[in-house]
């Protein structure tokens, strides 16, 4: 289904939306590549914090709906993190990732704040629920994932991030939470599909995780670009080390009688 506009994303428009459109979620790390989501319809964005202060982002995506993002311990507690949000709201944040604790998400949502917790695998955390693999794949795991959104919903928050659970786990708790959840190995039943730029562009040289889809091949065509420039750099310090630039295209010229008498006058003035 297509849904194309020019309207600004907002709190209000994707709660009236998850059921009948399937929002499509990156994160991106350079301006070249908000632009490019802007462009290709992706409604919804997570940044880096220093993107969301730069006074071109905004210009490149204006209907974006954006969560600026940083790890929880680079913030600290509920006031920190407070501190932390109201500058990136006041230049144009939807929302805001808030990994740390629910008093934190509490008192964003106090300041209207809007928040967004995560729960699933959480790579910070994954200490608690046995390292880099899924979660909720026993009755205790889908039960404490449940107890999560349950106790972000208390806290005030409006979207969850839920991270490699098994999809049917995932589904039963999309038909009871009121939370906007971004599925990131979740399964089809999210409300926006939540992949990584670097995977999606193919920009990753290591493993992709099973979660993420490949569009492009940009790693190839970095290698193909740094054997280019390698190639350019050499051709460059073998024409110096040759004598062979700069030559006449590359000179600057003066009149023949400028320069003798210059000359003339250097010789005088020693």
């Amino acid at each position: 289904m297509s849904f194309q506009t020019s309207t600004k994303h907002t709190v209000a428009s994707l709660r009236t939306n998850r059921d009948k459109h399937k929002y499509a979620m990156l994160r991106i790390e350079t301006l070249d590549e908000a632009a490019a989501a802007e462009a290709a319809g992706v409604e919804l964005l997570s940044i880096p914090p220093a993107m969301m202060m730069d006074q071109r982002f905004r210009k490149l995506c204006p209907t974006a709906f954006v969560f600026p993002g940083d790890h929880w311990w680079n913030i600290g507690g509920p006031d920190e993190f407070l501190k932390w949000a109201m500058p990136l709201v006041a230049h144009g944040a939807d929302a805001v990732y808030c990994g740390g604790s629910l008093q934190s998400i509490k008192l964003l949502a106090e300041h209207g704040v809007p928040a967004c917790g995560h729960v699933g695998l959480v790579p910070p955390k994954w200490t608690w629920t046995g390292g880099a693999k899924a979660v909720g794949k026993t009755l205790d795991g889908a039960k404490r994932i449940w107890d999560q959104c349950r106790e972000l919903e208390d806290a005030g928050a409006f979207a969850a991030e839920i991270e490699v659970v098994p999809d049917a786990i995932a589904a039963a708790i999309a038909e009871r939470t009121s939370l906007f959840l971004l599925s990131m190995g979740g399964g089809a039943s999210g409300n926006a599909q939540y992949l990584f730029s670097d995977d999606v562009l193919g920009q990753n040289r290591g493993r992709i995780p099973r979660h993420a889809k490949v569009y492009a091949d940009f790693a190839s065509e970095f290698d193909r670009l740094q054997n280019m420039r390698v190639g350019a750099m050499r051709a460059f310090a073998n024409d110096v080390h040759g004598g062979e630039f700069p030559s006449s295209p590359h000179l600057v010229t003066a009149e023949a009688d400028v320069i003798a008498e210059f000359r003339e006058w250097l010789g005088n003035d020693n």
